[in-house]
Formats: structure tokens, C-alpha cells, sequence
């Protein structure tokens, strides 16, 4: 069985497909392959004020664009309670969201990654390490015909550090401290992160429902 992801994001493509090894539905192995023609259709807006909403909403649309296949498409973030569970669903844009809060620049020129992790860093600035909680949290809508079938999450708790730790990864993983191994995603071993990150725990619980409700 085929379920084709609405993302050209290498890092999602890579937890999916780690999540799927060894997976099936109705005695058939499931595999995740990017949705055919990703690239030429132009992407809904992701003006949603939740995971779930805007995972339902791109599920929707780009399963109208492939009749019959069975389209997954996420939502994802991080969510840091002293800050009202920002950065949230404004996640992958929360450096330009800060930089028009403030009217100015939070970081200098480089990557998105990094300027998003330095707004963070600044929004976070003074804030002692007991406050300092955080999730990512990760929601998945599978559609067919525009129609949802199935949602499920994900998340994994932590603790964002004072400045990044770690090569691996990406967004906020340098940040991010897992709790239960004292090491930040991006120090993790590839094969830990692959196992125990929000994507990969959303899509173990999305697969369970394909294969028990036969979707």
C-alpha cells in the first residue's frame, strides 16, 4: 500500500519512511513516496490556528489533486509553554513573525533554521531553565478525494537549552533537549531520533489506523 506525503521536506520524507520499515496494512508493506507533481501545485495557505486544522486543510487539497491515492500531510512545530505554546503552527516562520513584532531584524543573513533558533534564543532571553518546558508536536491528516480519513499525533517532550548543541537534525533540534537521553535531537544518534520524534510516533499511530480500519 502506497500513501503518497504532501512534502518535498527531505528531514519529514526521511522520518516517514523510517517510521513505515517494516509496516503493512492487510498483509501488504506500506511505503510513503512523495505525491506526484508536489512541485507544480501551488500550496494552500497555512493560515490554520492549529496543528490539526491546517494538516486537515493541505490533506484535503492535495488529495483532490490525486483521485483515488490515499495523500498524508502534516502540520508540525514546536511549542515552548513559558511563551504560550509558541512559536506553535508559525514554527518554520517565527524569525520573520518576531522581526515584524519588533520592527527590526532578530537575526543577521543565514540559514531559516538559524534565525529562526536565534529569535527563539532571544525571545527566550533571561527566562531560567524551569521554564523553559517544550514539546514537538507533530498532526497528521490522511485523505482521499477530498476527504479526511484518519488523524493522528505525535509529540516528544523537552527542554530548550541556552544556546544549540549537536549537528544533526533540523529546525530546532540543536535546542532541544530530550529529557529521557540528556542530549538535544541534533546530538541524538540518526537511528534514536528516527525512533522516538513526533513525525515518526504520529505516523506509527496513523499506520495503526490505516491497517485496523482497512482506510
Amino acid at each position: 500500500m502506497r500513501l503518497y506525503a504532501a512534502t518535498t521536506n527531505p528531514g519529514k520524507l526521511r522520518d516517514f519512511a523510517r517510521a513505515a520499515e517494516g509496516q503493512q496494512a492487510g498483509g501488504e508493506a506500506i511505503t510513503i513516496e512523495t505525491l506526484a507533481g508536489l512541485a507544480d501545485i501551488p500550496a494552500p495557505a497555512e493560515d490554520q490556528p492549529t496543528f490539526e486544522a491546517n494538516a486537515r486543510t493541505k490533506a484535503i487539497y492535495y488529495s483532490q489533486h490525486a483521485p483515488d491515492a490515499l495523500v498524508l500531510a502534516d502540520d508540525s512545530g514546536l511549542e515552548v509553554m513559558c511563551l504560550d505554546d509558541a512559536p506553535g503552527v508559525r514554527s518554520a516562520r517565527y524569525a520573520e513573525d518576531q522581526a515584524q513584532a519588533l520592527g527590526f531584524p532578530v537575526a543577521p543573513a543565514s540559514t531559516l533554521d538559524e534565525r529562526n533558533n536565534f529569535a527563539l534564543l532571544r525571545a527566550l532571553d533571561g527566562v531560567p531553565e524551569h521554564c523553559r518546558r517544550a514539546r514537538y508536536r507533530c498532526v497528521l491528516a490522511l485523505a482521499r478525494g477530498g476527504e479526511v480519513v484518519g488523524v493522528a499525533e505525535g509529540s516528544v517532550e523537552g527542554r530548550i537549552l541556552n544556546a544549540p548543541r549537536g549537528a544533526g537534525g533540523f529546525g530546532y533540534d540543536p535546542l532541544f533537549l530530550v529529557l529521557e537521553y540528556g542530549q538535544t535531537m541534533a546530538e541524538l544518534d540518526p537511528a534514536v531520533r528516527l525512533a522516538i520524534n513526533h513525525r515518526g510516533r504520529a505516523l506509527r499511530k496513523m499506520l495503526q489506523q490505516v491497517s485496523e480500519r482497512a482506510i
